[in-house]
């Protein structure tokens, strides 16, 4: 046994026994239904999703049902995730699906990749985990297990480049269903053990096969890591003017918006009007 078929086996058996059990995962569950949860995920941890994400299969369990809803609805329905405009984007694919398709989500992944709202990421990731077919699936926390691993350093480049995903191929098995399984093992150490902060290396499966742990865990020397700001921003800002327009069930007058920066809050409404997510009709405002 090679060297990276041992971390295979040794990742494998760790992830059959202590991953987690996301309701994504279970048996059963449709593709449209991974899609779903892939959509959801994206910049939002697994615990705020699990509720929202069977709320919503319940609601709209199929892409027929989700095309034919009222996008008022499915903004509300959104909730608190963040980044309504993926909610959009949802629904357009499961127009497209439904167009495109008769309903049934593709499993090739050029067709995957031509529906509203779906990237490399979230193409493979349907793949592999709707699909059990080989794909190359990293998002942060794959990036960041692969740069402990190979390169011997703490933290992934900021944006993904050529080389890394050719290396990052190197380490995914040549058979669907071992591929699909290093995926999911791969992310899933990721998000639990090697964390960006605080990794519990004493707990790592692969620990001996890690060049940062070898090398000392050495400290980034890369470019600063900054937080994301929130507390004054346009992001903040179109949050909460969302926030009023789902919970109200009738158009809110733009006055009736606080915020306290009038120039950003008028920003901030026309934003979102050309995103497609509010309508604005004169002095009032309302979901589409």
């Amino acid at each position: 046994m090679t060297d990276l078929d041992l971390l295979h086996h040794r990742l494998a058996q760790w992830f059959a026994a202590n991953a987690r059990p996301l309701p994504w995962r279970a048996a059963g569950v449709s593709p449209w239904a991974i899609l779903v949860s892939e959509i959801m995920l994206q910049q939002t941890p697994a615990s705020r999703v699990e509720g929202p994400w069977l709320a919503w299969l319940e609601r709209w369990p199929t892409p027929e049902a989700l095309a034919e809803a009222p996008t008022a609805d499915v903004l509300r329905a959104w909730g608190r995730l963040g980044y309504p405009r993926r909610a959009l984007r949802l629904q357009e694919a499961a127009r497209a699906v439904v167009e495109r398709h008769d309903g049934a989500l593709p499993e090739d992944e050029e067709a995957l990749l031509a529906l509203p709202g779906v990237g490399s990421y979230t193409a493979a990731a349907v793949m592999a985990f709707a699909f059990g077919r080989r794909s190359l699936v990293t998002d942060v926390n794959v990036r960041r297990v692969l740069a402990r691993l190979a390169d011997g350093v703490e933290h992934p480049a900021k944006s993904e480049t050529v080389a890394e995903r050719r290396r990052a191929w190197a380490f995914v098995p040549d058979d669907d269903v071992d591929a699909a399984i290093w995926s999911a093992a791969a992310m899933e150490l990721g998000a639990t053990i090697c964390t960006a902060r605080n990794p519990a290396c004493e707990r790592c499966p692969v620990a001996e096969h890690c060049a940062w742990l070898a090398a000392g865990k050495p400290e980034w020397d890369g470019p600063e890591r900054v937080a994301q700001p929130w507390e004054g921003t346009d992001r903040q800002c179109r949050g909460r003017i969302m926030g009023s327009l789902r919970a109200a069930h009738s158009p809110v007058p733009v006055a009736h918006l606080v915020w306290p920066d009038d120039e950003q809050l008028t920003r901030c409404i026309a934003s979102l009007v050309e995103d497609g997510l509010a309508v604005r009709d004169g002095d009032v405002l309302a979901l589409p």
